[in-house]
């Protein structure tokens, strides 16, 4: 098995949700009269992130993941997306940069150390299948499950076939 089968299809099946999900919200916030406005600042619970913060975080553990293992040059998107086209249009970079990632150089990183902030002022540093299995993916699948989880509080009809998008039909 490689990175890519491991790892990165789920990144790119689950971003590619992230995006269709995001039609559909925007498709039924349209039809009930809704401000996505209020949908993007919308959040599970008073201590949790909102859903804008909840897409840009799972967009960069994939875009993270496919950099720091590959060794690849990591590039840096702001945190300022303040619509769903935007959030879509943060959804396609990160697809481009996952898909376009050399595939011999995530399976080599695999046994590499990575190194990645913790915090404004520490780093932790662990093997590359390490970081990418126990760290990224289980963060990653977090914070879209999570957008997912407050799409559906705020009573937009998706399900869980929105959220496997393309994995039944193939």
């Amino acid at each position: 098995m490689t990175a890519r089968s491991a790892a990165f299809a789920g990144f790119i099946q689950t971003l590619k949700a992230l995006d269709a999900i995001l039609d559909k919200a925007a498709a039924q916030a349209a039809e009930r009269k809704i401000d996505p406005a209020v949908l993007l600042s919308s959040r599970l619970s008073p201590d949790m992130l909102p859903f804008t913060r909840q897409i840009q975080l799972a967009c960069d553990f994939a875009k993270n993941a496919a950099a720091r293992v590959s060794g690849a040059e990591n590039p840096k998107f702001p945190d300022e997306e303040t619509t769903v086209a935007e959030l879509k249009a943060r959804i396609a970079k990160v697809l481009a940069f996952v898909a376009n990632t050399d595939d011999a150089a995530l399976d080599a990183g695999l046994a590499k150390d990575v190194t990645f902030p913790r915090g404004p002022s520490a780093t932790v540093t662990m093997k590359g299948e390490t970081y990418l299995t126990r760290f990224a993916v289980p963060n990653f699948y977090f914070h879209a499950t999570t957008a997912y989880a407050i799409l559906r509080e705020n009573g937009i009809q998706i399900g869980k076939s929105d959220f496997l998008h393309g994995v039944l039909d193939a």
